[in-house]
């Protein structure tokens, strides 16, 4: 698989997200992906799988928000085996926090799953959701 195939998996994953189908993107997340997500909050750190991933930074931050995130894909770069995904994703906190937030993530991609992957971040917007 090339670039442009990489980057139309994402392009369709997050589409189906937007339609609420949430799980779409984390199937592409290989088993044991290498996730990083930046900073010093509760959910940051390097995740070694997909399941630590989903259950050390997705549910937890999920459950401190009062509905789903509603993602809006602003750009999809695509180069060799890497893809950089700029996105909004918006909801609010259960604590009355908004919560809109604005995310780049860059991944490598190898046999069609994302392999590794780097979220960056408003930091401060995930703290916020913990107070």
């Amino acid at each position: 698989m090339g670039a442009a195939d990489n980057k139309k998996l994402v392009a369709e994953a997050f589409a189906a997200w937007a339609r609420g189908a949430g799980d779409a993107f984390f199937n592409l997340l290989a088993d044991d992906v290498r996730w990083t997500v930046i900073g010093s909050t509760p959910v940051s750190r390097t995740y070694a799988s997909r399941a630590a991933f989903v259950e050390g930074a997705v549910k937890p931050l999920t459950a401190k928000l009062a509905g789903p995130i509603v993602p809006t894909v602003r750009d999809i770069i695509a180069e060799g085996d890497k893809v950089a995904l700029q996105w909004d994703g918006r909801a609010s906190g259960k604590n009355g926090a908004i919560y809109h937030q604005t995310y780049c993530w860059v991944m490598r991609f190898e046999n069609g799953k994302v392999r590794e992957g780097t979220a960056y971040l408003d930091t401060a917007l995930i703290d916020q959701l913990w107070s």
